[in-house]
């Protein structure tokens, strides 16, 4: 066994290793850290675990002969301290020597395990060709003890069903250039690190007009003034920001304190131009990319994914969010304090049409305004471009009072750097 700060996943190799005093200080410290076991004479490791206290997460890939991985477990630390969630168990199973790494038609297992007793389990026999889901039953083992610093139990031993017992030997390997003090800095991309959730990305640009954007495909899009769409009022103080077909027994899905008040309805737009294939001529249009909520003129200094009072953030995996659903292609911003009535006003004005509820927004992507006459409180519903979650981003102003509320209602779009020629992409036809 041999300690690292980190672990290259495509060279199979430590990045800068450490004495074991080295790794139990950074597993006092809450650092990341790895630890690689090896069988002595094979440079093919048999698993390699991922330590990060401080991310709430510990890693495991076990690997086979050939230098796949075949195993993955991901364990997080939650309230307990003297316990791991078995959040995510991954298996791939390789037909043949040859077959690449994550082969898409291997067959696979996957189980996801939640604190609350809820889960899902996936198999796929016969790879991306068929797809059966179960739910764990209540023999399945959703907790483990967390042992101490050098007590892990080597895993693959007995998935792969090796012979025992195990004597484990310490290994001093040079260790290379300086380590950074936090252990984040200068680590290379292809080395394994803790489950980053998705973030929010440069949202400002969104609203920022003249600003050059491209989603990868379409480089000739600039962002142009953004759309004032009226006001929401919001007498109680308490933003919900929701999907209007969630259940108004349960709640909106997320609400955000903000002073009492009335405030402005933005739609972000993207100007697109492309040489289009089917009517053979230069094509210009206006997308809507995200709505907004402006509490404040002062522009967000950070942001953060608004949260439900369920959502905990530590159970993410990498690019993942939490955010409101919807089988309607539809999110709201609405008075969270009138809630129950609002959803009830929405219904009859959208589904049962009764007139006099509620009012329709001509032209932009906010379909509908209704309000509750006995608070004032008001909700707002817009289109989103599919059903699914959308995560919602609260920005702060610099000091941490909510300055925005955003809602992406469509991909992401990164600005191109200063000085970046127009390019004309063709429409798929």
């Amino acid at each position: 066994m041999a300690y690292a700060q980190a672990w290259d996943l495509e060279a199979r190799a430590l990045w800068r290793p450490l004495t074991a005093e080295a790794a139990r200080e950074r597993d006092v410290a809450g650092l990341p850290y790895v630890v690689v076991y090896r069988i002595p004479g094979q440079e093919v490791p048999l698993e390699v675990r991922l330590v990060s206290w401080r991310d709430h997460y510990v890693g495991l890939w076990v690997y086979d002969d050939q230098g796949r991985r075949t195993d993955e477990l991901d364990l997080r630390l939650l309230d307990d301290p003297d316990r791991l969630l078995r959040r995510r168990t991954r298996r791939w199973q390789y037909t043949e020597p040859d077959v690449a790494e994550f082969d898409e038609e291997c067959p696979r297992f996957a189980m996801e395990l939640f604190p609350d007793g809820k889960g899902l389990i996936t198999q796929e026999p016969r790879g991306g060709r068929g797809r059966g889901e179960t739910v764990p039953g209540a023999d399945v083992e959703r907790w483990q003890v967390r042992p101490a610093f050098g007590d892990w139990p080597v895993a693959s031993f007995h998935w792969r069903g090796l012979p025992g017992p195990v004597a484990l030997q310490a290994v001093a390997l040079d260790s290379g250039a300086a380590a950074t003090p936090d252990g984040t800095s200068e680590v290379p991309p292809t080395c394994w690190r803790p489950p980053l959730p998705a973030q929010p990305g440069p949202l400002d640009a969104l609203f920022r007009p003249g600003t050059r954007v491209t989603n990868g495909y379409y480089t000739d899009m600039t962002v142009v003034e953004p759309r004032r769409t009226g006001t929401l009022r919001v007498p109680s103080g308490l933003l919900a920001v929701s999907g209007p077909d969630y259940p108004s027994d349960q709640g909106p899905a997320i609400t955000v304190p903000v002073p009492p008040g009335e405030y402005a309805l933005e739609e972000a737009e993207v100007g697109i131009g492309y040489y289009c294939e089917w009517s053979e001529g230069w094509v210009t249009r206006t997308d809507t990319t995200a709505v907004r909520l402006r509490i404040s003129e002062i522009p967000a200094a950070s942001w953060e994914m608004g949260l439900g009072p369920d959502d905990d953030p530590r159970l993410l995996a990498e690019d993942e969010i939490f955010g409101f659903n919807t089988d309607g292609a539809t999110g709201c911003f609405a008075d969270a304090g009138a809630w129950k009535p609002l959803h009830r006003l929405f219904e009859q004005h959208l589904v049962l049409r009764e007139p006099g509820v509620g009012e329709n927004i001509p032209d932009s992507i906010y379909l509908l305004r209704v309000q509750d006459e006995a608070s004032g409180g008001e909700l707002v519903a817009f289109a989103t471009t599919g059903d699914g979650t959308y995560p919602v981003w609260v920005g702060r102003s610099a000091d941490g009072e909510v300055a925005e509320v955003v809602v992406l209602v469509g991909e992401m779009l990164t600005p191109l750097e200063d000085g970046s020629a127009h390019g004309a992409q063709a429409a798929p036809a």
